[in-house]
């Protein structure tokens, strides 16, 4: 659960939902380590990103930069407005690892950083892990 989360959270593909669902419908009464090795593995996945993103600041002039001046700036333009709390939405698919990415291009403390990470990405895993428990009761009833 821990390899697939923390995978699951950098650029690469990867759905550590599913999983976590399928392991819930085998061993329920595992809720509890599971909800904590996803939430751990998807962070850390999380704060990798966000290491990739301050040792990309060095190259942020070159051509074949993976990130356009036009989206660094987008980017600066969200967490100046929003600031930190903006990484509560780190678990959103699609936008959530390009925001991990951009916290580390401008600097985001790491504290906050994973502390804020975590919240949203506990919030997200709790969420599974409820809806699963209703389908269960809704099936069994």
């Amino acid at each position: 659960m821990v390899a697939v989360a923390f995978l699951a959270a950098t650029i690469l593909p990867g759905s550590s939902e599913a999983l976590l669902a399928a392991l819930l419908v085998e061993r329920p009464e595992d809720a509890a380590t599971l909800f904590v090795a996803a939430t751990a593995g998807n962070t850390a996945g999380a704060a990798l990103n966000w290491a990739l993103g301050r040792w990309l600041t060095h190259f942020t002039g070159r051509r074949w930069f993976p990130a356009s001046p036009v989206w660094i700036e987008r980017a600066s333009g969200w967490f100046g407005k929003y600031g930190t709390w903006l990484l509560l939405f780190s678990w959103v698919p699609i936008i959530g690892d390009p925001l991990t990415v951009a916290a580390g291009l401008l600097r985001v403390r790491f504290i906050p950083f994973l502390l804020l990470v975590a919240l949203g990405k506990a919030a997200r895993y709790a969420a599974v892990i409820g809806g699963v428990e209703f389908v269960r009761s809704w099936i069994q009833s």
